[in-house]
């Protein structure tokens, strides 16, 4: 690993300041940084550490909406009394992420930012219809996920705190390799204000939204319907650890039980 200068700034105006500099990086939990570093994949010239920006932790939740910051760790999420009762889903998500190290370091921002293939996060934003704001703007969740490791973020632009709808009914289903605990395929589906929404995480280039189970469950919300709905298998990822084919017959399987859960 190169040398690199480390700042730590105690507030997002200083943090942005501090990243706006040529070959600067933003570091959340590290998790997925930090190890891309020791392997010699990035070589960021300055890290910017945004452990003590206070205001990205937060969790607060209304009758319509949780909002959540975006260094909020997976543990915090998984453990909040406030969100266990408005979206227990969600809480369920973060509650199964990697091992207990990963839970107690990772961030709900850092992991949407880097936007890996098979994280967890990106399920449940796109499954709820979730808002990502940024020090710039709002993002809909439609529109954050762009393609592998890629999102709409700009250059230098942060995630603050993502805000999710509350939703009538949610659900989540991991199919998990075990080794790395990561998704080979994860369903998150909801009940909400935007109507019914299944999303999809480890199974393509990025997370994605099945409309054949959407509009199945719009019209009868049950485990059955899921049966029959075929997901076409075409630019789906394919490993040692699972065809693109096992894939797309995970997919309305884990729906399935993701209903029966809701």
């Amino acid at each position: 690993m190169q040398a690199f200068a480390y700042q730590r700034p105690a507030s997002v105006a200083d943090a942005l300041n501090a990243a706006a500099a040529d070959g600067a990086k933003l570091l959340a939990g590290g998790q997925s940084l930090l190890p891309s570093m020791k392997l010699g994949l990035a070589a960021p010239d300055a890290l910017v550490d945004l452990g003590q920006v206070a205001e990205l932790r937060r969790i607060a939740v209304s009758d319509a909406q949780v909002t959540i910051g975006a260094m909020t760790t997976h543990a915090a999420v998984a453990a909040s009394p406030e969100v266990r009762a408005a979206i227990p889903a969600l809480a369920d998500l973060a509650g199964k992420i990697g091992d207990r190290q990963v839970r107690y370091r990772g961030t709900l921002g850092g992991s949407l930012a880097n936007n890996d293939p098979a994280a967890c996060y990106p399920a449940g934003v796109l499954g709820l219809g979730a808002t990502i704001q940024t020090d710039r703007r709002t993002i809909a969740a439609d529109d954050f996920f762009t393609g592998l490791y890629e999102t709409a973020l700009a250059e230098g632009e942060l995630i603050t705190a993502v805000h999710f709808p509350r939703p009538a009914k949610a659900g989540w289903q991991k199919f998990k390799q075990p080794a790395s605990r990561f998704s080979l395929v994860g369903v998150f589906l909801s009940q909400g204000p935007q109507g019914v929404r299944v999303a999809v995480t480890g199974a393509g280039a990025c997370a994605f939204r099945v409309k054949a189970l959407e509009d199945a469950l719009a019209a009868d919300w049950s485990p059955k319907a899921c049966e029959g709905v075929k997901v076409d298998a075409s630019g789906l990822n394919s490993d040692l650890h699972g065809s693109a084919e096992y894939r797309a017959a995970l997919i309305p399987v884990l729906a399935a039980r993701a209903v029966a859960g809701a």
